[in-house]
């Protein structure tokens, strides 16, 4: 199993991804409203149907039913029928049986001849009056052999689920890539791809799965797409994600369109593996399907980049440029706090602008003791890029910090574990090492140490400095003893 959750945006409310939340309600919507008051009117039944003289004259003929077309399930459904907490999951199988089910309704399974065949008839009719009109079978995609065709089931099993916990793992994805993919689209171009990857991921679903039984349903594979499109959006831009593979789970900084076939491996090895109950095949089709619509996209320039939107989205923010103007003009003229104050306002309108921080820094480095200095070598090291140019920049800053800060440091944890990591991928190891060595020190329980500590010890693994990498070891023992740097370093 493996799966990767990208780490490194967030939404931001003043374009609010409203398409991605409206397809978040609708399946929410869809799931508790019909889908659930079928499941409960079922429930109803089901009980009524135990209760009955049902399940003593059906159920046994049902198995041997199944141990004549299906062994396997046969041999699991005899020693299922003894137990009455059994029923329930038998009737399903006996209701999804479409031969048998047309054998019993038509008197060749419980014949007119046997002596309770007019209480069978009875019960039978009371249970099927019980039933709810079919909802989710209706819109599911139909694998079953002679199953009629259906082209509007493609979209519409998108919208539906088989339990809460499939609901809300599809929609926890749905927004951390949805709203990525949605502002760089448009929320129309966006909702006609959702909707596309949807159709692309049934169909391969549907030729994959023809005449196998069962039922397609879920919002996945259409989520697949979103996520092929995010792949292919940021192609090798480095993207902080989160990634489990089997049981081991850790974080990993890499261009998003790497992520593309390792998905798409996953899901053929899962499918080729044969796993149960999970259609992997409508997974593929929907990364295909992104990846395409995506590139497709791109290439006719309907596409904007992340960088694009973050740069629409402080277009807005009018006074900016007139703060940065003043800033100069008051630096030009040796004012540094008030220039510094400017600096300060137009960071508060674009957070995450390097070069308005650089400034304010670099104006801010001549007054080391005021707060500016603080305050503006700690957006620095906060910024969230992983590019070259930003992680240079942290790097320069912090040494500049480091010397004239004062009367000292004032780095949170969190700053100097994030900044040791960074440190440590550029390979200035003497910094990493420093910082993790206060971090050591001044938080040793912080839950971001073992995670850095393992960052460090294996850059300088690969570095060729195993006594540096050793002296981590101690530590890591105590913090991570089955990481996988740890036990690298305890055979070195």
């Amino acid at each position: 199993m493996f799966y990767a959750i990208p780490l490194e945006n967030k939404p931001s409310w003043r374009n609010p991804p409203w398409m991605t939340v409206l397809l978040i309600l609708l399946n929410m919507l869809v799931f508790w409203g019909p889908q659930r008051s079928e499941e409960n009117t079922r429930e109803r039944a089901a009980n009524y149907y135990t209760k009955s003289v049902l399940p003593e004259l059906e159920l046994p003929p049902f198995v041997e039913w199944l141990e004549k077309t299906d062994p396997k399930r046969g041999k699991l459904a005899r020693r299922m029928l003894p137990h009455e907490e059994a029923y329930a999951q038998l009737l399903e199988g006996l209701q999804n049986d479409k031969k048998f089910l047309a054998k019993l309704r038509a008197d060749e399974v419980i014949k007119p001849t046997n002596p309770q065949y007019g209480e069978w008839k009875r019960d039978r009719q009371q249970y099927e009056a019980m039933l709810p009109a079919p909802f989710t079978e209706r819109w599911s995609q139909d694998y079953n052999k002679d199953a009629e065709f259906k082209p509007w089931t493609w979209i519409t099993a998108a919208f539906l689920h088989g339990s809460t916990g499939h609901l809300l793992g599809n929609m926890l994805f749905l927004f951390l890539f949805g709203f990525s993919v949605e502002l760089a689209l448009g929320r129309g171009t966006y909702l006609t791809f959702y909707l596309l990857g949807a159709v692309g991921s049934s169909l391969l679903a549907g030729w994959a799965y023809a005449g196998k039984e069962g039922y397609g349903l879920g919002a996945s594979g259409a989520i697949s797409a979103l996520m092929g499109m995010y792949a292919v959006m940021y192609r090798l831009r480095r993207i902080r994600f989160f990634y489990q593979l089997f049981f081991y789970f850790n974080y990993v900084t890499a261009p998003a369109l790497l992520l593309l076939p390792a998905w798409i491996v996953n899901e053929l090895m899962q499918h080729w593996l044969g796993g149960q109950g999970i259609a992997y095949m409508a997974h593929l089709g929907g990364l295909l399907t992104g990846a395409a619509l995506m590139t497709g996209a791109m290439l006719l320039g309907r596409v904007k980049t992340p960088e694009t939107v973050k740069s629409e989205m402080t277009n807005d923010d009018d006074h900016f440029d007139a703060h940065v103007a003043a800033a100069r003009r008051l630096a030009a003229a040796m004012k540094f706090e008030p220039a510094c104050a400017e600096w300060r306002a137009a960071a508060a309108l674009r957070p995450n602008d390097a070069d308005t921080l650089r400034a304010w820094f670099n104006t801010a480095r001549l007054q080391p003791a005021s707060d500016d200095f603080h305050q503006a070598a700690r957006r620095i090291f906060r910024l969230p890029g992983t590019d070259p140019e930003t992680i240079a920049l942290q790097h320069t800053s912090y040494k500049t910090y480091l010397d004239q800060a004062k009367p000292g440091l004032r780095l949170k944890p969190d700053d100097m574990a994030r900044l040791a990591r960074r440190f440590a991928r550029i390979r200035e190891f003497g910094d990493a090492d420093m910082l993790c060595r206060i971090l050591l020190k001044t938080a040793p329980d912080h839950p971001q140490l073992a995670d850095t500590l393992s960052v460090c010890a294996n850059g300088l693994l690969h570095a060729g400095e195993r006594e540096k990498a050793l002296g981590l070891l101690p530590h890591l023992l105590r913090l991570a003893p089955n990481d996988m740097v740890t036990r690298a370093l305890q055979r070195a």
